[in-house]
């Protein structure tokens, strides 16, 4: 990680700020594990997606179909599109792409008979749980290790370093 002392704009807050060379070397600390923990997720990711021989939109929806199967909510073709972002032929390929490999089944709606409902199958279930699902359990593991106090400190941070707004070159 690059020291913020000697990178000019981090100079600039270190020295506007008053911040200890402890108070740096904390601060480059967290950042190089933050560093860290993206690589790692997106090592572990990209894992469970090759296992899966799935896309990254094709893992997407998998996790909102297994979530919505687990809150009882039915899932169309319709709220999927809009989960992932995408439109309507996107949608339709990635379904027939998902169901020819067995991973969705398309079932009658259950309360209007012009809609399907899309449902991950056990198999998908099972193996998506045993990959992914093992993966979120270690996670969860650390947080629930953590006091009320940490977790919201850890919370408070990671909420305000998402909601900055993305800086645009040359703008």
């Amino acid at each position: 990680m690059i020291d913020a002392r000697r990178h000019e704009a981090s100079a600039k807050v270190v020295i506007e700020l008053g911040l200890s060379d402890a108070d740096v070397e904390e601060i480059v600390d967290l950042f190089t594990s933050l560093l860290r923990w993206r690589s790692t997720s997106d090592a572990q990711r990209e894992a469970s997606r090759r296992f899966m021989r799935l896309g990254e939109n094709d893992m997407r929806a998998i996790r909102f179909l297994m979530t919505a199967r687990h809150d009882g909510t039915i899932v169309t073709s319709t709220l999927l599109a809009e989960h992932l972002g995408l439109k309507g032929p996107s949608v339709t390929k990635l379904l027939d792409r998902l169901e020819q490999a067995g991973h969705i089944r398309r079932e009658a709606h259950p309360s209007d008979r012009r809609a399907l409902s899309i449902v991950v199958t056990d198999g998908t279930s099972t193996t998506a749980t045993a990959t992914v699902g093992a993966d979120h359990l270690r996670r969860f593991r650390i947080a629930a290790a953590m006091t009320s106090d940490e977790r919201l400190v850890v919370t408070r941070f990671l909420t305000a370093i998402a909601d900055l707004p993305v800086l645009e070159p040359g703008t």
